[in-house]
């Protein structure tokens, strides 16, 4: 019998368990270099964030250069899971570029609503209208979550 993976200080079952041992430049080399496998990449991109920290922010958000949108939307999850203010401009930007892949737009609007920071809320709330129904639902989520965070009035049950 298998045993089962283990849960992550963030509540979520990992795709590949975090490296360990290495220096977040190192774990920023594997990351970003195409010619990695991809699970060593995920395994660098848990690392960062268990490490934390404005470092490791920095160095997940360089990996929102990669040609994998897969990579890309992991990355935008784990700052989401993060909940790091540092990663803010970082998700706007992916958001605001028509030229990204869509999971990975819906996924930087669902991790701004994670952060939490109403800093976003303007370019959510742009986004609410986007031609793409994924990303205009995902700032929708988002939005709510921002006004339910920041408001103990709310009443989302109806």
């Amino acid at each position: 019998m298998a045993e089962k993976p283990d849960v992550s200080e963030f509540g979520s079952v990992d795709p590949a368990p975090a490296s360990e041992g290495l220096s977040i430049e190192n774990l920023r080399t594997t990351l970003c270099n195409e010619n990695e496998r991809m699970f060593q990449r995920m395994r660098a991109l848990f690392a960062l964030r268990n490490i934390g920290g404005k470092a490791a922010v920095d160095s997940l958000a360089d990996a929102f250069g990669s040609a994998s949108a897969l990579l890309k939307h992991e990355v935008a999850y784990v700052l989401g899971q993060m909940q790091d203010d540092h990663a803010v401009p970082h998700l706007i930007n992916r958001l605001e570029d028509f030229q990204e892949d869509v999971m990975v737009r819906h996924e930087a609007a669902e991790a701004l609503g994670a952060i939490g920071n109403r800093m976003a809320m303007s370019t959510l709330e742009k986004f609410a209208e986007d031609d793409d129904t994924v990303v205009a639902e995902s700032c929708e989520v988002a939005i709510d979550l921002l006004n339910w965070v920041s408001s103990d009035r709310l009443d989302y049950s109806d």
